[in-house]
């Protein structure tokens, strides 16, 4: 687990000791990622420079240094993330002749991909993102897993084509331009989060989960190669399933989630797992303690004073698992916690669960260098809450009525779905705040409802696909990496193992949703042969911060003293009258919603720093160049 970075000269003003001051410095941005090592690579017409940061996991050794070339191979790689069927291929390619002077799983990336062929992505199991040159050639590939676990983006101007794990590292480009994109700010307004490809600055893309790219740099200008998916996760009703019983299902699907979780066992560091009281987190803790009979740290975070706190059911599951717990309280510091987690993001986020996450990170970080988790049960098999409603009200028409507010003669199942259970902002509220909604973020919600509204899938496999595109990649999985990495910490996460979440996508509905409260039924059936069955319907808490760690008074006057403020930093790009009456309307009783005013003091948290944090990457440049 590491962070890269990756810069070619379009112009050759640099020179070749600008371009290594400038990408040490990129890289050194992200020393929080890989504090146990460094290195850059520069070619030798100083066009083109690779850096990276390393945090240790397999191999401890020098050899495993990157950036890496690999014996007999004209690229150079810098890589980000685990490949955890590293030793199947290695042993392949070994058999082709291909040679190794090290034990990690960086290695073959060079050995796979030296012609730049993309068809290798296939083969690779695990969590990647990274950056292959072939200065020969003049082309870059750049690659990221299906479901976006490790981050990838891309800054181009008439300068520099540029690439990192963390978007901050761009400040160090001397050209660096920061203007806000204002249809990514839509999306943000709309979601709490951003999706992709666009991100908060007009000049940064996403590569997509699933996604690579090949650039040509052999002209006047970069020139896109090649452009595709390799993995896209779309749930159906897959008929080989049909023909199953419920049993030989399970016992596939076990077996799949039995091998994910040895794969992520391997490990030259200390490794544990999150723990919460729910489903996923347990069921991953009890294969590793029942199935493969290993010792296990555990590790739960619990909130004061709240009722909504996980931690005592986080603590029986260990006690009945025989792990051994490590259990943290802690207490909401409301405004402060906002500042501090607006600083470690670096693009916004309004997950309030980027909190507890940040603190659970920390805290594992003391003991262990690696954790698993068990992000990816909700989307891969319907466990949202949100999903249960949708569906009893959609089965109900009158439901729809009483819960949304709408004619349910005309309802469709975007108009139920798509509501405050899934945005933070309807789009016409958006609209509202932002002074019109841009043309492409409307597009982006017709083609999302469309997609929800075409009904040759079943509703709830719908929702699943969209989660997986959007919200699991844009806000689950960001909120997981950036959190964890603030603290040098690895997180893996089993269920989106590839060959367990494509079984899982084919799942017939039936498996997942039993009328009227049983969601990931047949992944509760499988977690109940090891833990009790009558815990597979606790009530799901979740993960956020407890709504009883907010009132109202304190946070609505931070809203008006940050949000409306003369120097606001939102006041630059929302319309100042709504959000005046927004703020005004949130501090009535009775209309306060944490949910929605969260990450718009995160937002204005966030580009608030911003300046500094360029000023000070501008400086390490400088300093890197003396």
């Amino acid at each position: 687990m590491c962070g890269c970075v990756g810069v070619i000269d379009l112009t050759g003003r640099l020179g070749a000791d600008r371009m290594a001051a400038v990408v040490r410095a990129m890289a050194d941005l992200q020393h929080h990622r890989g504090p146990d090592d460094g290195g850059v690579w520069v070619a030798p017409d100083g066009r083109a420079a690779l850096g990276h940061r390393r945090l240790a996991i397999i191999d401890l050794s020098p050899e495993g240094r990157q950036p890496m070339q690999a014996p007999g191979c004209r690229s150079v790689v810098v890589y980000n993330g685990e490949i955890y069927n590293f030793a199947r291929l290695r042993h392949r390619l070994e058999a082709r002749g291909c040679q190794f002077v090290s034990r990690c799983d960086t290695e073959i990336l060079p050995h796979l991909f030296d012609t730049l062929d993309p068809a290798g992505l296939a083969s690779l199991e695990g969590m990647f993102a990274f950056g292959l040159w072939r200065d020969d050639l003049r082309r870059l590939l750049l690659a990221r897993d299906g479901f976006g676990e490790k981050p990838l983006y891309v800054y181009e101007d008439d300068d520099v084509f540029a690439f990192s794990s963390e978007i901050q590292s761009f400040y160090a480009l001397p050209s660096f331009e920061p203007a806000i994109d204002r249809d990514a700010l839509a999306d943000y307004m709309m979601l709490g989060y951003l999706p992709g490809p666009a991100t908060i600055y007009r000049r940064v893309r996403m590569v997509m989960p699933g996604h690579y790219e090949v650039v040509d740099f052999a002209g006047d200008r970069p020139r896109l190669v090649d452009r595709a998916a390799f993995f896209r996760f779309e749930a159906h009703e897959n008929p080989a399933l049909a023909g199953l019983d419920r049993a030989a299902i399970e016992a596939t699907l076990t077996d799949h989630l039995i091998d994910a979780v040895e794969r992520r066992l391997v490990s030259d560091v200390p490794l544990g797992a999150f723990l919460s009281g729910g489903v996923d987190s347990a069921l991953i803790a009890a294969i590793v303690r029942r199935e493969l009979g290993r010792e296990l740290d555990t590790f739960s975070m619990g909130f004061t004073g709240s009722a909504e706190s996980e931690h005592e059911a986080a603590r029986d599951i260990a006690s009945h698992l025989g792990t051994r717990h490590h259990e943290r309280m802690v207490a909401p510091e409301g405004l402060a916690d906002m500042a501090l987690i607006a600083a470690a993001l670096d693009q916004p986020n309004g997950d309030s669960s980027c909190l507890p996450t940040y603190l659970l990170s920390a805290f594992a970080r003391e003991s262990v260098t690696v954790c698993l988790s068990g992000d990816g049960g909700d989307e891969l098999f319907g466990g949202y809450g949100r999903y249960r409603d949708t569906l009893n009200d959609w089965a109900e028409p009158e439901r729809i009525r009483a819960h949304i507010g709408i004619d349910p003669d005309t309802a469709t199942p975007a108009d139920v779905y798509m509501s405050l259970r899934w945005h933070i902002w309807l789009p016409p509220d958006a609209d509202r705040l932002l002074g019109g909604l841009p043309a492409p973020a409307k597009a982006r919600v017709n083609a999302w409802r469309a997609n929800l509204n075409d009904d040759r899938h079943p509703l709830l496999h719908r929702m699943r696909t969209l989660d997986t595109a959007l919200y699991m990649p844009g806000s689950v999985l960001a909120k997981v990496d950036r959190m964890s990495m603030r603290h040098a910490l690895e997180v893996r996460c089993p269920m989106l193992d590839r060959s367990f979440a494509s079984l899982a996508m084919g799942l017939w509905a039936d498996d997942c949703w039993q009328r009227p409260t049983t969601t990931k039924a047949i992944l509760k059936s499988i977690a109940s042969r090891y833990l009790p069955a009558d815990w597979m319907h606790r009530p799901k808490k979740g993960f956020g911060l407890p709504s009883s760690a907010w009132s109202m008074g304190p946070i609505m006057t931070a809203c008006r003293e940050r949000l409306l403020a003369p120097n606001g930093q939102l006041l630059s790009h929302l319309d100042r009258a709504a959000l005046t009456d927004t703020v005004e309307r949130q501090s009535r009783p009775g209309q306060f919603c944490i949910y929605q005013m969260w990450p718009l003091l995160i937002l204005e948290h966030w580009l608030a720093a911003q300046p500094a944090k360029r000023a000070a990457a501008r400086a390490l440049t400088q300093k890197e160049a003396a």
